[in-house]
């Protein structure tokens, strides 16, 4: 592996406006890699812009900043060719839409509340499926979600949110077991990899996060690929 096999990366980070979008968009530029940060909200960005300044003073790669709806698959196939045009063949996705709503056992767990979470594994989706000839590509490929605890211990009140996570975790484990195949059907070493971070809560850990993020990279694929991991202890 190079000295930082992070350096050059083009790396996409879907959800970029929340506070782990900006631990992530942080580590990964001021380790040398090429920042794609995605948000819905244009205003929500200015925290990004406001980044770009303090990489730029010290002579880090700034992040490119994307407004875009990634539920909206129109949007999302419009952004895979503007960055392939305007940056190139993505190397990493951080899937990070996400958002809770939850509590008052089954009864609460009203249908608009599944439909707001269902918005993150929508995203999954699209993003992972639109970019997903790029990281099979890449002489590393890497894609991570972030799940919870919660899918191994669903709690009532919590029950649309674990079963969202729980189909992200699927859709993920798909993607794994392809670039498996892939590799083992081409007689080639496995260079792409799928990987689910799990918390208990995310809070706090949004450093933990970005740093583990770009930790695969310093790991071959076939150790990591359909690899469940624990932050911050369960």
């Amino acid at each position: 592996m190079p000295e930082n096999p992070v350096a050059g990366r083009v790396v996409l980070l879907a959800g970029a406006t929340s506070l782990s979008g900006l631990a992530a968009a942080r580590v990964l530029a001021s380790a040398g890699a090429r920042v794609v940060a995605i948000g819905r909200d244009s205003a929500r960005l200015d925290s990004l812009r406001v980044l770009n300044d303090r990489l730029t003073e010290t002579g880090s790669p700034a992040a490119r900043l994307e407004v875009c709806d990634v539920t909206d698959e129109a949007a999302v196939q419009e952004l895979t060719q503007h960055v392939h045009s305007a940056i190139g063949r993505v190397d990493g996705i951080l899937h990070l839409v996400g958002g809770w709503r939850g509590g008052g056992g089954l009864a609460g767990q009203s249908e608009d509340d599944y439909r707001f979470l269902e918005r993150s594994f929508t995203a999954l989706r699209l993003v992972s499926r639109a970019f997903d000839p790029d990281l099979r590509a890449s002489d590393a490929g890497r894609l991570a979600i972030v799940s919870s605890t919660a899918v191994a211990r669903p709690l009532a009140g919590g029950a649309n949110y674990a079963a969202v996570k729980a189909a992200s975790e699927a859709w993920t484990r798909a993607v794994a077991q392809g670039y498996a195949k892939s590799a083992r059907d081409a007689g080639e070493p496995l260079r792409a990899a799928a990987v689910i971070f799990r918390v208990k809560a995310l809070e706090g850990l949004e450093q933990t996060l970005a740093a583990a993020y770009a930790g695969l990279w310093a790991q071959d694929a076939d150790g990591i690929n359909d690899s469940v991991i624990t932050l911050g202890g369960a």
